[in-house]
C-alpha cells in the first residue's frame, strides 16, 4: 500500500496521507523516532572517520531497504566512540493507523472544557406586601377577652355613681423612701406606692365595714351582701406576646387580718402568678371590692366599671404638682410647702352604697 500511495497519492484511502507522509520503509514515523534517544555527535554527525582515513556514509534516505553496513577493520591506535545501540521501534500497524488518526483528529477537534463558572449569590426575596383591603376583619373573641366581654356587659346593669378627691401625698412618698432604705439594708425588695395605697384602703375597709358590701337578687327580692372578709381584688395590666394588653383583676383572700409584711408577699405572689399564666378560676372569686392604678400610664384621674357583686371600685391617679406649681422651682416648693397631690375616685353600686 505503501509504494501504491508512492505512486499515486490519490488511490489510496485519505486517511493513510498523514501516516505515510512521516513513514520511511522500515523505519518507524517520525514523531516515533523524535521519541527515542538522542545518540552521540559521533553516531549522528553525517560523516565519520575512522582510524585508517576511511570515511563512512549513513544509510541514505531513499526509498530503498538500508542494507547492513560492513565492519570496516579498526586500527588499535585510534578507538572510535562506541555507538549507542537504539532500542527497536515497532511501527505502527496499517489496521490500527486510522483509528490512532480519527482519534487524534477528534481530540484536535473537540472543544476545550470551559471553566467552572464562578457562584452568584441568590438575589434576596422581598416579601410580597399585604394586599390592602376596605373591608374591615373580624376577629372571634375567646377564652378571657371573651368573658371580659360579658362581664362589662352584666356591669352596664349596676347603678353606679362616683366620688373623687385629691389627697397630698407627701407623707406617703417621704414613708415609701423610709422603707425602701430599711429594706435596702436588711433583706432587700421594695415597696411601690401600691403597696401602701392597697393596705391603707383595706385599713380603711376595715373601719367602714359599709363600704365592703354587695348587691344581689335572692328570690327576686334585692338583697345586702356583708361578706365575712375583704378580698381585695387588684387591676394588673399585661403586655401578650402579640403585643396587645390584657386586665386581669384577681383578688387576695382575707386581707384584712395580714400585717403588711403579708400582704406585701400576697400582693407580689399574685402579681406573679398573673406574669407568668398560673392564675386560677378560685383567684378571680369572691372579689368585695378593687383596687386600679391608671396612674402608671399618666391618667389623672379615670371612672373605671364596678362588676357585679362588688361594692366599690377605687381609682388611683397619677402624682404630680398642681398644675399652678408645677413651673415653680424646688426652692419655691419647698418655701411654701407645696406637695404632690394624686386624684383618688371612688366607683360605688349606689344601691347599696349612697355616699
Amino acid at each position: 500500500m505503501y509504494e501504491q500511495y508512492q505512486k499515486d497519492p490519490e488511490s489510496v484511502d485519505p486517511a493513510w496521507w498523514d501516516f505515510f507522509k512521516t513513514y520511511r520503509n522500515g523505519a518507524p514515523p517520525a514523531n516515533a523516532a523524535a521519541k527515542a534517544p538522542a545518540a552521540s555527535p559521533a553516531a549522528t554527525s553525517t560523516t565519520a572517520t575512522d582510524g585508517a582515513g576511511t570515511t563512512t556514509r549513513p544509510p541514505s534516505e531513499t526509498n530503498q531497504r538500508p542494507t547492513t553496513p560492513v565492519a570496516q577493520p579498526v586500527s588499535s591506535a585510534a578507538k572510535p566512540a562506541p555507538t549507542p545501540v537504539a532500542k527497536p521501534s515497532v511501527a505502527p500497524t496499517p489496521s490500527s493507523a486510522p483509528d490512532a488518526s480519527r482519534a487524534a483528529a477528534q481530540t484536535a477537534a473537540a472543544p476545550a472544557p470551559a471553566a467552572p463558572a464562578r457562584p452568584v449569590p441568590k438575589e434576596p426575596t422581598t416579601p410580597k406586601a399585604a394586599e390592602a383591603s376596605d373591608e374591615p376583619t373580624y376577629t372571634v373573641l375567646r377564652g378571657a377577652p371573651a368573658r371580659t366581654v360579658q362581664n362589662m356587659d352584666v356591669s352596664l346593669s349596676v347603678p353606679t355613681a362616683t366620688s373623687v378627691r385629691q389627697v397630698p401625698v407627701k407623707l406617703l412618698w417621704d414613708n415609701r423612701i423610709v422603707i425602701n432604705n430599711h429594706l435596702a439594708r436588711a433583706r432587700g425588695g421594695k415597696v411601690s406606692f401600691t403597696h401602701l395605697i392597697g393596705f391603707a384602703l383595706v385599713k380603711a375597709l376595715k373601719s367602714m365595714p359599709e363600704m365592703n358590701v354587695g348587691f344581689d337578687v335572692v328570690d327576686g327580692k334585692p338583697n345586702l351582701i356583708q361578706p365575712a372578709h375583704i378580698n381585695l381584688g387588684l387591676a394588673i395590666d399585661l403586655a401578650k406576646p402579640d403585643g396587645t394588653r390584657q386586665l386581669l383583676v384577681p383578688s387576695i383572700k382575707a386581707a384584712e387580718s395580714m400585717s403588711f409584711a403579708h400582704f406585701w408577699t400576697a400582693y407580689e405572689e399574685i402579681v406573679k402568678k398573673a406574669r407568668n399564666n398560673k392564675l386560677e378560676v378560685s383567684d378571680f372569686q369572691g372579689t368585695t371590692i378593687s383596687l386600679t392604678n391608671p396612674g402608671t400610664i399618666g391618667t389623672n384621674h379615670s371612672v373605671p366599671r364596678l362588676m357585679k357583686g362588688q361594692g366599690a371600685i377605687i381609682g388611683v391617679g397619677s402624682m404630680d404638682y398642681p398644675p399652678e406649681f408645677q413651673g415653680a422651682s424646688d426652692e419655691t416648693l419647698t418655701r411654701n410647702a407645696v406637695s404632690k397631690v394624686m386624684t383618688l375616685t371612688s366607683t360605688y353600686d349606689h344601691r347599696v352604697i349612697q355616699g
